[in-house]
């Protein structure tokens, strides 16, 4: 009994683990994915698409991305793979329009100034994700980081996000973790592992914020450290 009250306290008292989204969520990254897409399209004699349609593509990973351009544009099947290659060709390093959300350093540097191990949890390749943090400079601030193509599932299923909390040391079976992310995939992720999640609402979520399941939204990084000890679970 002594045994089991002691495991509950330590659980309790541990740094609680917080997991991110990336694209959407910690970076703006929309215009280089833009610009890679027409790019491609333009490569393969096909018109281009604004940056409002490519943005509310985003969010499922790559194949999803393209699934959904070619359905949006009518384009043949055949010509996937392709538009694919040329797509990818670019996408693993691009980070020139590419840019952090206003106060996400600081954000990170208190959280890991507080012992809170820190993770990524994305849909996006594990190569151009930790490019893009390599060029921002963040990486050693992740104790875990994991791609669409980490594993065989990606979220929303919530396999990807109970591995980085293992990864980082937390225990899958208590959910001793908080999930931050702006998309329907990151809400439905975190409903399905059982973690609380944290909505950013300046991402490329495309339901309202009313109709996604949420313990907190916040729309400015200086709010979320305090957001996050509001809301470790118990």
């Amino acid at each position: 009994m002594f045994d089991q009250v002691e495991n509950r306290m330590n659980v309790c008292l541990a740094p609680c683990p917080v997991i991110f989204d990336l694209d959407g969520t910690l970076i703006d990254s929309a215009p280089d994915i833009h610009a890679c897409v027409n790019a491609a399209l333009r490569s393969q004699g096909y018109g281009t698409l604004s940056l409002q349609q490519v943005r509310s593509f985003i969010g499922g990973g790559v194949d999803i991305l393209w699934n959904r351009i070619i359905a949006a544009t009518g384009i043949p099947q055949t010509a996937r793979r392709d538009l694919m290659a040329a797509f990818m060709a670019r996408y693993q390093a691009a980070t020139a329009l590419t840019r952090l959300f206003p106060g996400v350093e600081d954000a990170l540097g208190v959280l890991a100034d507080r012992a809170h191990p820190l993770g990524i949890c994305t849909n996006k390749p594990l190569a151009p994700t930790r490019h893009i943090l390599q060029h921002f400079g963040i990486e050693q601030l992740f104790g875990d980081v994991i791609g669409g193509d980490s594993l065989p599932q990606k979220k929303p299923d919530p396999a990807p996000l109970l591995a980085s909390l293992a990864n980082l040391g937390g225990d899958p079976r208590q959910r001793h973790a908080i999930y931050v992310g702006d998309s329907e995939y990151d809400a439905e992720c975190a409903v399905a592992a059982g973690v609380p999640f944290l909505l950013f609402t300046r991402g490329y979520r495309n339901t309202p914020i009313r109709d996604l399941p949420h313990q907190a939204s916040f729309d400015d990084f200086a709010a979320l450290p305090a957001l996050i000890e509001a809301h470790i679970p118990a």
